[in-house]
């Protein structure tokens, strides 16, 4: 009885179009019930042009923040690398923004020590995007429609071309592309 008492009350917490668990979402991935609009936030590419999530509208997108003093960050960062040249292409890329507040030296030696190729390195000079996407932690990364929605998010690193985060990724491009299509007829 105690353990029905407490699931309704947590039940009763959750409001509608909160995160939920979606089945075929890896281990610690939230999927969103319901997509959740983001701000057009602004960050720099390596070359110091600014850069906006809308730039990358028309592709699915990871969205992976991290900083070179973070342990978990570090480890993980091989991973997105080998998602990025396995998927990245015109319906998808990781987009991998540095929080190292223009420190971009140690942010471009930390890609050439560990053989970084694939990821574009970006940076959060104006220390907004924590703010501004609501995080609290990091590595953080979310998951975002080419409608520039985030969709879901983890917080920790996870290995990002592991077989099952491989054919989660595939399978939220292809829902899209879908979508488009037939929004398209």
């Amino acid at each position: 009885m105690a353990i029905i008492g407490f699931a309704a009350a947590v039940a009763l917490m959750i409001p509608l179009g909160s995160p939920v668990w979606a089945a075929e979402a890896p281990k610690k991935f939230l999927l969103f019930s319901k997509p959740r609009a983001l701000p057009d936030t602004q960050f720099e590419d390596a070359s110091g042009h600014a850069v906006s999530l809308s730039h990358f509208r028309g592709r699915v997108i990871l969205l992976n923040l991290w900083a070179t003093w973070c342990e978990p960050c570090r480890r993980e960062m091989p991973s997105l690398d080998r998602l990025q040249a396995l998927l990245g292409g015109p319906t998808f890329e990781v987009v991998a923004v540095s929080l190292d507040y223009g420190n971009f030296a140690k942010a471009r030696a930390f890609y050439d020590e560990i053989g970084i190729r694939s990821l574009g390195l970006y940076f959060d000079v104006q220390s907004r995007l924590m703010k501004d996407l609501s995080i609290v932690a990091v590595p953080t990364t979310s998951l975002i429609d080419a409608d520039g929605r985030e969709r879901g998010w983890q917080t920790g690193a996870a290995v990002w071309d592991s077989p099952a985060m491989v054919a989660f990724i595939r399978e939220q491009i292809a829902r899209f592309e879908k979508q488009s299509s037939s929004t398209d007829e």
